[in-house]
């Protein structure tokens, strides 16, 4: 009779055990969550069945059909592309907007300046001045066109200004006698002896050099660095980075525990080795934002375009005023040097020029500075974009500890019990990887191929590489010969530089050298005063001729 207690009892203790492990395998909370997530599944389990099927979540019992484990890997894949684009969007808005208040910065300050040149000009030299403003509106073009990524030699363009207004102006001076253009061009190689406008000229080259290059690099650095957020952003997942995604984000699903998130460092070894090839950028990623951070030091200091611009208009003026004192010794050297010029049969008071350049321009006063399409001078944009770099450096390797922070991923640092562990609830044991492709060889939730880095990344790496050496050229003041922008038939913009196609190493070898045109001005009675050609004409013809036996080998 004890012994049928006993069994009776038995029975009734498992019967208990049963109808609770029963309520434990009930799939409705799965149900409600996937609707709430907006799948439509044709059929969720009303409770647990066996998972021989699934193929990435465990093979026990399951509430997933076949159809939800591979929704569940689809949706996997575009949360992970959706989260990175949302932890990188501060990072491309930042440059996006920084580059583009920089280029409306420099583009209106050139138009303010150009505007208020002429105005004064107008306003002081009159009829003569509009007469031969082609020759300013021409400089304005230039300098515009060598910014915006046109192939400009700022040096040789300048040189050619001042040989213009010098011809321009001897004309003028000299208005009793008729000037050819054989004249003028005799006039032209006397520039660099005569220093007819002063030391104007030679300091004005040097700070609208230096400030040019640092301007349009910088603005290019800033393109770059927009190119590359955006394209970098646009991740996509490998077969087993996706397989890794699906079981941290959906197998809890799969195991009746749809709220249980996953445990931290769980979530760190699934990104670490997903965006592997993205912390690799990071090495040269820092070095760029670096160079950036120097070529800001410039702008603010010795290389800054706003101090340089504004005031062009009064220093042309005193280069003019110079000439003007020292009109007959100029003219007396220039006549020896090419001969008298025929008289043309009128006199200078005749033509009503004897008292053109009569006045001297005044600076700007402090409030009479132009206002900006940027809002704000240049210090204080170049502050606030510097501020904006050092935040962004060591982005890409810190990526994964922002998508995987508490509240957005995980379950947090408080919670590593209750947790999910890629198997069940319950803590994380494996070691945190460390960043980069060569790291994830032991990655134990992400099988990753070491030996085959993302093209893709490695191509990002090199324009950064490239706009790197450019930025530390521009720090120096030296240049490094763009291409023009009209050439590449790219059409990007305003400073834009880097964009589909990025210049190797070995192109940067080759257009490190200055760019070299016929020299304009010579000594006086040089028999040769173009050295140059009869050199470089026939080793332009062996290297064509090299190049050519190269191509049809």
């Amino acid at each position: 009779m004890l012994r049928i207690e006993t069994i009776i009892c038995t029975f009734s203790v498992l019967s208990v055990a049963a109808r609770a492990d029963f309520k434990a395998r009930n799939c409705s909370e799965v149900r409600d969550a996937c609707i709430a997530k907006g799948f439509r599944f044709a059929h969720v389990p009303l409770q647990e069945i066996p998972g021989d099927h699934l193929r990435v979540c465990p093979q026990g019992n399951t509430c997933c059909t076949q159809e939800m484990e591979d929704s569940f890997g689809q949706q996997s894949k575009q949360d992970f592309e959706n989260l990175v684009d949302e932890t990188s969007h501060e990072l491309r808005s930042t440059f996006v907007s920084r580059h583009k208040k920089f280029d409306e910065f420099f583009l209106e300050l050139l138009e303010n300046t150009e505007r208020s040149l002429n105005e004064m000009f107008v306003r002081t030299y009159g009829k003569p001045y509009m007469q031969n403003s082609e020759v300013f509106q021409n400089l304005f073009a230039e300098l515009k066109r060598y910014y915006t990524g046109g192939n400009v030699n700022l040096e040789e363009m300048l040189n050619d200004f001042w040989s213009r207004l010098l011809e321009r102006m001897f004309t003028l001076l000299n208005s009793q006698y008729i000037i050819t253009e054989d004249y003028l061009e005799c006039i032209s190689k006397y520039t660099d002896q005569l220093k007819p406008f002063g030391d104007v000229p030679r300091k004005l080259k040097a700070q609208v050099t230096r400030a040019f290059i640092a301007a349009r690099t910088f603005v290019q650095g800033l393109s770059v660095g927009r190119e590359v957020a955006h394209r970098v952003s646009k991740v996509s997942s490998t077969p087993a980075c996706i397989r890794a995604l699906t079981k941290m984000l959906y197998c809890p699903f799969c195991q009746g525990m749809p709220a249980v998130k996953p445990c931290k460092n769980y979530c760190l070894n699934v990104m670490k080795g997903c965006l592997a090839n993205q912390a690799d950028l990071d090495p040269e990623w820092n070095q760029y934002i670096d160079a950036m951070l120097l070529v800001a030091q410039r702008l603010e200091g010795p290389f800054n375009i706003e101090s340089v611009m504004e005031p062009i208009d009064v220093k042309i003026s005193e280069a003019i005023m110079n000439m003007q004192e020292n009109s007959a010794q100029v003219s007396y050297r220039v006549f020896q040097g090419c001969g008298q010029p025929k008289p043309s049969g009128m006199s200078r008071s005749t033509r009503g020029v004897s008292d053109v350049f009569n006045a001297r321009f005044r600076p700007y006063s402090p409030e009479e500075r132009p206002t900006t399409a940027a809002g704000t001078s240049l210090d204080r944009l170049v502050v606030d974009i510097k501020e904006k770099l050092k935040l962004s450096k060591k982005f890409w390797s810190s990526l994964p500890d922002e998508m995987c922070v508490e509240g957005r991923l995980t379950a947090g640092d408080a919670s590593d019990e209750q947790c999910w562990n890629g198997h069940t609830k319950g803590r994380y044991f494996p070691e945190v990887q460390k960043d980069g492709l060569t790291n994830q060889v032991n990655n134990p939730e992400v099988g990753v191929d070491i030996t085959r880095p993302d093209t893709f990344i490695r191509q990002q790496i090199m324009a950064l590489r490239v706009m790197t050496n450019k930025l530390k050229n521009a720090y120096n003041g030296n240049d490094i010969y763009f291409q023009d922008s009209s050439d590449e038939g790219s059409g990007s913009g305003s400073g834009s530089g880097c964009t589909e196609a990025c210049t190797t190493d070995m192109d940067l070898t080759a257009t490190e050298a200055p760019i070299v045109e016929a020299d304009r001005s010579g000594p006086v009675g040089d028999s040769a005063t173009l050295p140059a050609p009869s050199v470089a004409l026939p080793t332009m013809l062996a290297l064509s001729a090299l190049a050519l036996h190269r191509q049809w080998r």
